[in-house]
């Protein structure tokens, strides 16, 4: 982006705050709406001052789009020019660096608020404390609270809701957000909607259903209406705990009441129907999801696809896979992982190396996350394929090392006992000189195999030179090595 891009605009002869105003909202192009916003006080020797109003509208297009540093040079150039500057100015600066996960900028324009002689009320403190909390810097946020409450800030109902989502973050502190739920009406603060729905969500999240059920049950006697969020967290935290009966019934009465389930509610139920082994059912689920204009997304296939291969259902899981893709999302290498286990587990070896190869070339890495699904990926087929593809094995095996994916013992010992039966021993050789570097121990089983393919091959003195440093070195007892 350019902000100092040229663009002509014709001005009436006496411009006005609105035109100005209409103009820079109506521009879509950020660098354009910014040659319009400089143009206006500019280009033309009419007098014309921008006003707090279309400062704050052009900071506001600059933190839309991510450009921070334009908009506190915009917030220092109102001061330059006297221009008044309320606290929305900078909490439309705060919220954007929140929403691109930069709490500690949120927190930095936050106490700059006072050199540019904005007052710092306690919605300033609310929207800091909300930024800290979903950013999960808890122990800043409590700090934060507690001088609100030194300040002479008194509680509200939402700042007492972002404290019990702060809470509801740790299994340790949950108990804690419930003593400050009780404590509200003491204080003078009403429990809302929300109020129970983070509660409900916290205790689930840590396997606490019971308790949650009962804040929901309480809810509705309160007079509270459950919404949707709340409804899918406790059928999400209901069906994790194995209680599926119960979520279904759940189900059943928010549909009854007139709540609309969502994605994450349909992906919930469908999740809990996949781990009891009712795949199917699942399945038509999906149907209903589908009827009623819902999309299913990363989640819901995540769900589906597992629960398919689990109970053998592998052609509607690559359908359902096929379906994902042409969507538009992207399989990650855990649903990829779940497909070839499938095939691996039906002996499909082939097809499995196929999906393999796919990954590969869909560029799906191995991560901190994802390792271990790659390396058991990758060893289960290269160690399926030995039997009846030794040399795409071979060629999987190569890209795997190049990749630095870890090789377990036993894809070392499938790898040889294929070559020494396709009697290919110099690869077999090649293999084991790999397996000694990665500090692998050969058994007694391995060395016999490769020396007696050398000896019916009539080179014997070529397997002597070539494997007796190796064995000498790692063998006190050669003779057990002898051929017969």
């Amino acid at each position: 982006m350019n902000p100092t891009k040229k663009i002509v605009t014709k001005w009436s002869k006496n411009i006005t705050t609105l035109q100005v105003e209409q103009l820079i909202r109506s521009e879509k192009d950020l660098s354009k709406a910014i040659a319009v916003f400089n143009s206006a006080s500019g280009e033309y020797k009419n007098g014309y001052r921008h006003n707090h109003t279309t400062f704050g509208i052009m900071i506001s297009k600059l933190v839309s789009g991510n450009q921070f540093k334009f908009a506190e040079d915009l917030v220092k150039r109102m001061k330059e020019e006297r221009c008044r500057i309320d606290e929305e100015v900078f909490l439309s600066i705060c919220r954007g660096y929140g929403r691109v996960h930069k709490p500690m900028e949120a927190v930095r324009v936050f106490e700059s608020m006072k050199e540019f002689g904005c007052e710092v009320n306690e919605r300033c403190y609310v929207t800091l404390l909300s930024i800290l909390v979903d950013e999960n810097q808890l122990k800043m946020a409590m700090r934060l609270y507690r001088y609100m409450r030194k300040v002479g800030i008194q509680p509200s109902v939402v700042s007492l809701n972002i404290l019990i989502k702060a809470l509801c973050k740790n299994g340790g502190t949950v108990d804690g957000a419930i003593s400050i739920f009780r404590e509200m009406p003491n204080r003078g603060c009403v429990p809302d909607a929300y109020t129970y729905g983070t509660l409900i969500s916290g205790l689930c999240k840590f396997g606490r259903t019971e308790e949650a059920n009962g804040f929901f049950r309480e809810m509705e006697e309160k007079g509270c209406v459950p919404t949707v969020v709340t409804y899918s967290s406790l059928i999400h935290g209901l069906c994790k705990s194995g209680k599926l009966s119960e979520a279904l019934t759940l189900f059943e009465e928010m549909t009854s009441k007139g709540v609309k389930p969502n994605v994450f509610t349909y992906s919930s139920v469908m999740d809990g129907l996949c781990k009891c082994g009712r795949s199917s059912q699942a399945m038509k689920l999906l149907d209903v999801m589908v009827k009623e204009r819902l999309s299913p997304n990363m989640i819901t296939y995540s769900t589906l696809i597992p629960g398919l291969c689990k109970d053998g259902n592998v052609e509607q899981a690559l359908e359902l896979f096929d379906r994902m893709k042409l969507q538009g999302l992207k399989p990650d290498a855990g649903l990829y992982g779940k497909i070839i286990s499938s095939f691996c587990d039906l002996s499909k070896f082939q097809e499995a190396a196929n999906f393999l190869d796919e990954m590969i070339l869909a560029g799906i890495l191995p991560n901190r996350l994802t390792w271990s699904i790659h390396v058991r990926t990758h060893n289960n087929v290269i160690s399926g394929l030995c039997q009846t593809d030794i040399n795409r094995a071979f060629h999987l095996y190569l890209s795997m090392r190049t990749r630095g994916l870890s090789v377990e013992p036993g894809l070392f010992s499938s790898l040889i006992k294929g070559f020494c039966k396709k009697s290919n021993f110099d690869k077999a050789c090649h293999i084991l000189d790999h397996m000694v570097c990665d500090g692998c121990l050969p058994d007694v089983e391995m060395w016999r195999d490769i020396l007696k393919g050398f000896c019916d091959e009539r080179n014997t003195l070529e397997s002597a030179e070539l494997l007796r440093g190796l064995f000498l070195q790692k063998f006190d007892e050669p003779e057990k090595l002898c051929v017969s």
